[in-house]
């Protein structure tokens, strides 16, 4: 059942992707189409915050969700404008209130994320105060149904591969795919979607096909949505963080399989798994073979 989306990969762009020439294993000669990986330099008013690797689609909503998933952009903030230079890959948000994010810079933790993703300041007050929707609840045909759908729509990776996408979804339907060649950078992007959209986290569940970091449980959890699902497997310190905080986790979701760590008492069990195909090998994605994805 088809979804449809609010935004979706666009596998066609050419500006996302550069055709490279190389030889096979047989010494012939192949073309192949790479993702392309560009620097953005985000400023906060007239600081420097960071420097990320993207593949350049949708800058506005990646240093907005960059911001907000660091807690350097709050709630109530009032963005006066966003400014973004192609020539020189920089993009600047402004807002009313003054900042000043010179102390926390200094204190930054690089993280497990592909593209090195970086967290400054303490990663344990960023859930400290979360508080997830206990009366959430993950019905399991929603992950038969969401892992269908998402694994058969057009994609950057189907295309081109060495990307991760994040999915923003609501019951069974997918709404935001975000793509980039970190997941961190992914679901930021969503994250600076939601704010500039007003959309709530109220009922909604975080997809990824990357690892169950740390850092996707914290930011996912930062965005307030109570359940993160991925194709991919698990760290300890997400699967711990994930406990503490009252997170649904679920990993390894591949055709009928799936494993839950953590939050299992949102879980219906609806579907029978013996009705359940398995993955199509020519649309697997990441993750999608019986080995742990690399990223």
């Amino acid at each position: 059942m088809p979804s449809d989306y609010l935004v979706q990969p666009d596998p066609q762009n050419p500006a996302l992707t550069e055709a490279v020439q190389g030889l096979d294993q047989d010494g012939r000669g192949v073309e192949t189409r790479v993702p392309v990986e560009r620097p953005l330099t985000l400023f906060l008013n007239g600081q420097e915050i960071v420097t990320m690797m993207t593949i350049g689609d949708y800058p506005n909503f990646l240093a907005l969700g960059y911001l907000i998933n660091q807690r350097m952009l709050l709630p109530d903030d009032e963005v006066t404008g966003i400014d973004f230079d192609t020539e020189i890959d920089t993009i600047v948000v402004r807002t009313a209130r003054r900042t000043d994010y010179e102390e926390r810079l200094k204190k930054k933790t690089q993280t497990s994320g592909c593209a090195q993703g970086t967290v400054f300041g303490n990663m344990m007050e960023a859930v400290e105060s979360v508080a997830l929707d206990r009366q959430a609840e993950l019905k399991t045909s929603w992950i038969y149904s969401l892992s269908k759908q998402i694994n058969l729509t057009p994609s950057l990776y189907l295309e081109a591969g060495a990307i991760h996408g994040c999915v923003l979804c609501e019951g069974e339907r997918p709404l935001i795919y975000m793509e980039d060649v970190g997941r961190h950078n992914a679901i930021d992007k969503i994250a600076g979607y939601m704010r500039v959209h007003g959309i709530s986290a109220a009922g909604k569940i975080m997809y990824t096909t990357g690892r169950l970091t740390s850092e996707m449980v914290i930011k996912t959890a930062q965005m307030g949505i109570p359940i993160l699902i991925s194709r991919s497997g698990f760290t300890a310190w997400g699967v711990q963080l994930a406990r503490q905080i009252g997170m649904t986790l679920i990993g390894r979701a591949k055709g009928k399989r799936f494993v839950a760590l953590s939050g299992t008492e949102r879980l219906r069990f609806d579907a029978d798994p013996s009705t359940v195909g398995d993955e199509d090998k020519r649309s697997q994605r990441k993750g999608g073979s019986d080995g742990e994805a690399a990223d």
